[in-house]
């Protein structure tokens, strides 16, 4: 397979047309990498603001590093998929770690490679820090990509080596990083899903489905699984809620909220109604009751999920 898009018009469309986002000021690998992690789960205009609460707080990994879970968990809040936050934080203990000890001494690794080695970064993140930062000649694959890919071959069910194989060959080696910007931009802003603007893409003279271009790629078919439970919202006297920090493991691992379980003793308290969550893979229905505790804690002081923050609304707590 010889791709046969045109480098030199992508390039000069990306130059001219593309957004102002702020981590496209810097060549600070922490900064690309803050940007590339939130951005995975995560729109633009709500990823810059929380890039720019993570970044003013963690202008350095040993920044982030010398804080705590709990407080990177808090400044995450809202983001959602908490998990990131969580691994972001154990890649900044492992970097900051001596490499006697198999850290980097402060230095995040500048090869995509050697940043594969590191908590939550997989292939995709490591090209993108590695191309952008320091010019690796390393090409990224995202969904952007993938569906650009797509309509430039009229594959509808393009496998992820053959994804990966067109990138690589496509490649503009010289300017990588700019490269790949380009290609994930074009995937954003005009080889859009659903309306792309065909009429003033680039490289719409090698594109080989620009006739049917939304059916390319084919839709992927995802399920979700239905999870049902129950929570106990309990509130003291000053109208402040008794919330527990959950464990190290699960969807909401480490942050904070109200009692939750499959099954909870819930005689003698108030039913409150049912909250609904949608995440990309469950569909969650949490019934609430109510009830009374002695003390609660203000749930500004702690990280708070938006499916806890839910039933704290349901519950009358803001």
């Amino acid at each position: 397979m010889r791709p046969s898009i045109d480098q030199a018009s992508l390039m000069a469309w990306f130059a001219g047309h593309q957004r102002n986002l702020p981590w496209r000021a810097t060549k600070d690998p922490w900064a690309i990498l803050l940007s590339e992690i939130l951005l995975q789960q995560t729109q633009v205009s709500r990823g810059i603001v929380f890039w720019q609460r993570l970044y003013s707080r963690y202008p350095t990994v040993e920044e982030m590093a010398s804080s705590t879970e709990e407080e990177v968990l808090h400044l995450w809040q809202g983001a959602g998929y908490y998990s990131r936050a969580r691994r972001l934080f154990q890649l900044s203990k492992r970097v900051c770690e001596s490499s006697e000890h198999g850290g980097f001494d402060g230095v995040l690794p500048t090869d995509s490679k050697t940043l594969q080695t590191l908590p939550g970064i997989g292939p995709y993140t490591a090209a993108a820090v590695a191309s952008i930062a320091h010019g690796e000649a390393v090409a990224c694959v995202d969904g952007n990509i993938r569906r650009v890919m797509a309509r430039q071959t009229a594959n509808e069910n393009p496998s992820p080596n053959l994804v990966q194989e067109w990138a690589d060959q496509s490649l503009w080696k010289a300017d990588a990083g700019n490269w790949n910007q380009a290609l994930m931009e074009l995937g954003a802003t005009l080889c859009t899903p659903n309306r792309p603007n065909c009429a003033t893409c680039p490289v719409q003279s090698s594109c080989l489905g620009m006739a049917e271009p939304t059916r390319y790629p084919a839709p992927q078919v995802r399920t979700k699984k239905r999870v049902d439970l129950m929570c106990i919202l309990r509130v003291d006297a000053h109208g402040l809620p008794e919330l527990v920090q959950r464990g190290s493991t699960g969807i909401l691992a480490g942050m904070w909220g109200p009692v939750m379980g499959e099954t909870l003793d819930v005689d003698s308290l108030t039913y409150l109604g049912e909250v609904h969550h949608v995440l990309s893979h469950r569909d969650m229905h949490i019934r609430v009751w109510k009830g009374k505790v002695e003390t609660g804690v203000d749930p500004k002081s702690v990280p708070l999920s938006s499916l806890d923050v839910k039933i704290l609304r349901l519950g009358g707590v803001d």
